[in-house]
């Protein structure tokens, strides 16, 4: 089995009360928002599912701020026969904690295609990617990631199937989509690298 290298910890305040959000084999999981600072001022809205257990642990006595750990998951969903790539975070932790906000990201896999790099109109480097981390059971998450300055520049070399290790932030971005209806603001979520390294090449 190939080994699963696929974290986060993140700190942050609860925007609502977890409400249902399906059962499977018996288990009860639950859906909650977590806002999460960073230093900018800008606040990230970050998806979280929970098992039930996880929620039943929590203890107020701890401070305001809930601290979660998990994993970043991603589920293909088929709506209007259109495919959505839906990422959350996966949460096997839970606690009421105050302290500074966090956003811890370490994640390794092969990317799945060739990186996209560009530039912005003020000359910074960005370049972007798509990484399939291992999951037990011979699945795996597709993950979007960003990649920015030096870094951006060493992975606009990588090709598919290179294996790279990041650590970084899960972060929220609202964009605009031109639909039938008319334009629709929605949110794309993706881990934005700090640093990353090549672990392994595929030449």
């Amino acid at each position: 089995m190939e080994q699963t290298t696929n974290s986060i910890t993140l700190r942050g305040t609860l925007e609502a009360l977890p409400v249902f959000s399906h059962e499977n084999h018996g288990c009860r999981f639950f859906r909650f928002y977590l806002l999460v600072s960073r230093l900018s001022g800008v606040i990230d809205r970050l998806p979280v599912l929970a098992e039930e257990s996880a929620l039943c642990s929590f203890d107020l006595s701890g401070g305001s701020m809930l601290t979660v750990t998990g994993q970043i998951r991603s589920h293909n969903q088929r709506t209007d026969g259109v495919r959505h790539l839906l990422i959350f975070v996966f949460a096997t932790s839970i606690t009421c904690e105050d302290g500074p906000p966090i956003n811890d990201v370490l994640i390794e896999g092969i990317l799945c295609k060739d990186p996209t790099y560009r530039r912005t109109p003020l000359g910074r480097d960005i370049c972007d990617g798509m990484l399939a981390v291992p999951r037990p059971f011979r699945r795996a998450d597709y993950l979007p990631c960003i990649f920015w300055g030096r870094t951006a520049q060493e992975v606009s070399r990588c090709r598919t199937r290179d294996r790279v290790r990041i650590y970084g932030r899960l972060q929220s971005r609202n964009y605009t989509k031109l639909t039938p209806e008319g334009p629709e603001t929605r949110t794309a979520y993706e881990v934005s690298a700090l640093t990353a390294e090549i672990i392994d090449t595929d030449q």
